[in-house]
C-alpha cells in the first residue's frame, strides 16, 4: 500500500507583545546576541508563538548565543528558539542550522525593530511570518 505524503506548508504567526519582548531583550543584550526560547502551538503547520523562556545556563557573545538543550525541562509548547545577530543580517549561519532547535527559528537583526525578525526552518529555509496584534483585533 503506497501512502501519499501531503506536503504542509508552514507559516508562522507572532504575538506582538511577544515581538515587543523579544526587541527590548535584544536591545538589552546589544552589542551581544541574545537568545530566548519560543512558546507557543503548532498544529496542520499553523506555528502560533504566545510567549517565552529564558534557557538555562545561556551563553552569549557578539558572534554567537547558545544554550546546552539538556538542561531544558521537559515542555510541549516549547517550539523553537529566537536569537539576534547585532551584524545585521537575518540569515541564519551554519551554526544557527547545526544548533536548531524546535520546529521554528526567528532571527531579528540589528536595529531591532518590527520590520527586522524572519522566520526559518531547520533547512535554513524562509517561512512567512505575520505579526498578530491582539489589541487591533480587539478594536474591531
Amino acid at each position: 500500500m503506497f501512502f501519499k505524503n501531503k506536503k504542509i506548508e508552514r507559516k508562522v504567526t507572532l504575538e506582538k507583545s511577544v515581538l515587543d519582548s523579544v526587541i527590548t531583550f535584544c536591545k538589552m543584550k546589544h552589542p551581544n546576541e541574545g537568545i530566548l526560547i519560543l512558546k507557543g502551538k503548532s498544529k496542520n503547520g499553523q506555528i502560533k508563538i504566545d510567549g517565552l523562556a529564558i534557557p538555562p545556563f545561556n551563553f552569549t557573545g557578539p558572534t554567537f548565543a547558545g544554550f546546552p538543550h539538556s538542561f531544558l525541562p521537559f515542555d510541549n509548547s516549547y517550539i523553537g528558539i529566537v536569537h539576534s545577530h547585532p551584524s545585521g543580517s537575518a540569515e541564519p549561519s551554519v551554526t544557527d542550522l547545526n544548533n536548531f532547535f524546535g520546529l521554528v527559528s526567528l532571527i531579528i537583526k540589528s536595529p531591532y525593530d518590527d520590520d527586522s525578525i524572519f522566520a526559518w526552518d531547520s533547512g535554513g529555509n524562509a517561512l512567512p511570518l505575520s505579526i498578530n496584534d491582539k489589541s487591533e483585533t480587539e478594536k474591531n
